[in-house]
């Protein structure tokens, strides 16, 4: 076996339909007695559900987390939790909100309790990010991963498909890099392995009309998994221009993940051959024989976007977004190239097959 290190988080999780009743004592066992509940504006009424659920230990509902994380957003947010002494933040939503609670964390001693509604991974991730002046900025920082994740599928039976589709290959994707990160270990391998399985073994369930509480549980622990491989291991070229293109042109988070994947898995397809196999096995009946195209007909299964251009990319944004992702890439098994990353994007761009 080749040599490896590997680093253990620690992460409290509960699982389980109707599991939401936890919550009040969960906060307390974080020795909170002011928790601020932090939303989106579209998830208001079930932020107000939550608050209520906590009683005296509420102090509030805060609404404006948007994607991406806008530092004056995260400032705001800080600001905020500052006025109401708040002690704890309890992040209703996907990675949207989940982000916004990771930088107030960043900069304060607050706990996060995450209760996701989305199959993000985010989650269980000590990765922030923030955008300032079209950038997006990551980083890793022990301090912003949440002390306790509530998955309760019951709070996803009214997830649009919509939403839901893209939002699981969001979570696929991290398990893809995680196969083929520099830092790549038997441990995360594994565990990224079994993510993918359950993912895409369950979203054509998920996005369907009789989609069970079971087939929600399937993806949450598939989302689970996608999240602890991404906290075990670094990012790759999927991630960079992910950020660039969300940072950037402010397409959406999770569709520019399920367009992007695709490409950025053909790219690396012939420097990182065992991860290719090990994706293709995961993918089940969507396995065409080709890691790259199987993860499309994925995507395609599910009715999710297809290409950047449905996303609101402008044509002439993919000589700039290359620029940027090739200005500091993360590692990655092939060269990053950018006149390879140029011709990627404009695959993406029209949704010409990877």
């Amino acid at each position: 076996m080749r040599p490896f290190v590997y680093t253990g988080f620690p992460a409290r999780v509960v699982f389980g339909a109707g599991r939401l009743a936890q919550l009040p004592a969960e906060v307390a066992a974080l020795g909170a007695q002011r928790a601020l509940v932090l939303c989106t504006p579209e998830q208001r009424a079930t932020a107000e559900r939550v608050a209520a659920a906590l009683g005296e230990r509420s102090a509030g509902v805060y609404d404006q987390a948007v994607m991406h994380v806008p530092l004056e957003v995260a400032q705001a947010a800080r600001a905020h939790v500052r006025s109401l002494d708040a002690d704890c933040c309890v992040a209703v939503g996907g990675g949207s909100t989940i982000g916004l609670g990771k930088a107030i964390a960043l900069t304060s001693a607050l706990p996060i309790l995450a209760v996701p509604t989305t199959f993000a991974g985010s989650e269980m991730t000590a990765v922030w990010g923030l955008t300032e002046g079209g950038v997006k900025k990551t980083g890793r920082d022990p301090a912003v991963l949440p002390r306790t994740v509530i998955y309760d599928a019951e709070l996803l039976e009214s997830l649009p498909p919509a939403i839901a589709g893209p939002s699981g290959i969001n979570a696929i994707a991290h398990c893809v890099e995680a196969l083929y990160a520099v830092d790549a270990n038997p441990i995360i391998e594994m565990i990224a392995e079994d993510g993918n399985r359950a993912l895409a073994a369950t979203l054509p369930d998920v996005v369907s009309e009789t989609r069970s509480i079971e087939a929600l549980e399937s993806a949450l622990y598939g989302a689970w998994l996608a999240g602890t491989a991404l906290n075990g291991a670094s990012m790759a070229l999927h991630h960079k221009l992910c950020h660039t293109l969300g940072g950037s042109f402010n397409l959406p988070h999770a569709e520019t993940h399920t367009v992007v994947l695709p490409y950025a898995t053909a790219y690396n397809r012939d420097a990182a051959p065992q991860a290719m196999a090990r994706i293709r096995r995961a993918l089940g009946r969507f396995d065409t024989g080709d890691a790259a195209t199987g993860l499309r007909a994925l995507a395609q299964g599910i009715g999710a976007p297809a290409s950047l251009k449905i996303l609101g990319m402008p044509a002439d944004g993919v000589e700039r977004a290359a620029e940027i992702a090739a200005r500091n890439p993360y590692a990655n098994p092939r060269p990053i190239e950018r006149d390879a990353i140029r011709e990627l994007l404009m695959r993406a761009y029209t949704g010409e097959s990877p």
